[in-house]
């Protein structure tokens, strides 16, 4: 057995929101051989999403460590542990905070050896697909969450002449639990909300309407508003409309309630999950639970419902207040990597057989190399790497953050300052501005 499988490992997970930090640990978890000796150091890239303590507690991921950073002071930390480089990297990021790492690495390992770097998506894949995904490539392993996603992904990079060699088909690292078995009492109706979709005002008031209208329908339900964080907290998506104050003055019926906390605990208690386009649907129909994805809204790319079409689990609030119970298609299914039929043990074999080559390989792997370059994007790729403090070549631009001390107190105190009045500016004053533009 090669030694890397059995060593003890080092790796790294570098996370710019709770969702992604959840991915990135569980990945790095899924990623690593049975009974191995893992020490798991976490970093929080700072930004606007940066998640809280209470996020944290609720994602229920648990690492050696835990640093709140800026992306230059990454980069030196990966630069000083160049004596005594990580094992794995996982770089769970949008996907412009993907490409300024790979180049930042790049030059921050010119020399000596350097960790397997990972990087992939959180959930489905709806938007912008080629962006993303170019922004990613240059990893040595892209994950893809399912079949259907490997297949887009290598369309891509081959497509522009990239290597798709890195594209590594998974399966959504959080799937898991107790399959369902039958209706609890009482019959639990659950709606998973999402900071960004739908975006406006008239469309989540709707939502809202016609699941307090579920709960006036049924009153031997219990109907749950699953919420992913609370007002002043910001997700991966920014979430300028929280239902928890679009709820204020509705005067819901007692079998209403709103939930936060983790979302499998939340399915061990549901008999039908209802969604606009979350990726808590896949964690449901992964658990056999009854699921709809609703079409009130329309079956758009925006809402990111389409990429359901097929999936038998399309419906309406209309027919589910009549009774409907959805039917989910099972080669949809074996297509999306939510392995209902058991196979999902297996789902990082290949991945974490690569890694093993790849940790194994002699001489140490090669420096990271991207698709974007100064030669390929030279109007895009300058902007992404400055947004990161980053010169075009990957080095820190002068006057970037210090990397080697910590913000003082004052300094501390102004960007907690600043951080809460951006997401006022988010919550309140855009959409107001929004509105007084509709007029």
């Amino acid at each position: 057995m090669p030694a890397s499988a059995t060593k003890s490992l080092r790796i790294a997970v570098l996370a710019d929101s709770d969702t992604r930090w959840k991915w990135g640990a569980l990945t790095a978890q899924r990623l690593t051989p049975t009974g191995a000796d893992v020490r798991l150091d976490g970093y929080l890239l700072r930004g606007r999403a940066t998640p809280t303590a209470r996020q944290l507690r609720e994602v229920g991921v648990r690492a050696d460590s835990l640093s709140e950073v800026t992306g230059v002071q990454f980069l030196r930390a990966m630069s000083d542990s160049a004596e005594e480089p990580y094992d794995i990297l996982v770089l769970a990021l949008v996907g412009g905070g993907v490409q300024a790492m790979l180049h930042g690495l790049r030059n921050a390992w010119a020399s000596g050896r350097r960790p397997v770097v990972v990087t992939g998506y959180v959930g489905v894949v709806y938007e912008k697909l080629a962006d993303g995904l170019l922004l990613r490539h240059g990893a040595d392993l892209v994950l893809a969450n399912s079949a259907h996603d490997a297949d887009r992904f290598r369309a891509v990079y081959e497509g522009v002449g990239a290597d798709a060699s890195a594209v590594t088909e998974v399966a959504l690292p959080f799937l898991g639990g107790a399959a369902y078995t039958g209706e609890h009492d009482p019959y639990t109706v659950v709606f998973a909300a999402q900071p960004s979709v739908p975006d406006s005002r008239r469309d989540r008031t709707y939502l809202l309407n016609r699941l307090i209208e579920h709960a006036r329908r049924h009153p031997e339900r219990e109907v749950l508003l699953k919420l992913r964080s609370k007002p002043g907290e910001h997700t991966t998506h920014i979430e300028e409309l929280p239902y928890q104050k679009l709820v204020q003055g509705m005067a819901p019926p007692a079998n209403f309630r709103l939930v936060y906390g983790h979302m499998g605990e939340v399915l061990d208690r549901t008999d039908l999950l209802v969604t606009i386009s979350s990726t808590a649907a896949l964690e449901a129909l992964h658990r056999r639970i009854p699921t709809v994805v609703l079409t009130d809204l329309g079956v758009r790319e925006v809402l990111g419902n389409h990429h359901f079409t097929g999936s038998g689990c399309l419906a309406s609030w209309d027919q589910l207040d009549a009774g409907h119970r959805p039917a989910v298609d099972p080669q949809w299914l074996a297509r999306q990597g939510v392995s209902a039929d058991g196979s999902y043990g297996t789902a990082f074999d290949t991945a974490r057989e690569r890694i093993t080559k790849l940790l194994d390989r002699s001489g140490g792997l090669p420096p990271l190399n991207p698709y974007y370059t100064p030669e390929t994007a030279p109007g895009y790729l300058p902007g992404i790497l400055a947004r990161h403090h980053l010169g075009p070549d990957g080095a820190p631009l002068p006057g970037a953050p210090a990397a080697d001390k910590e913000p003082g107190p004052v300094r501390q105190i102004v960007r907690r300052a600043a951080r809460g009045a951006y997401r006022h500016g988010v919550q309140r004053v855009a959409p107001v501005i929004r509105r007084m533009g509709e007029l």
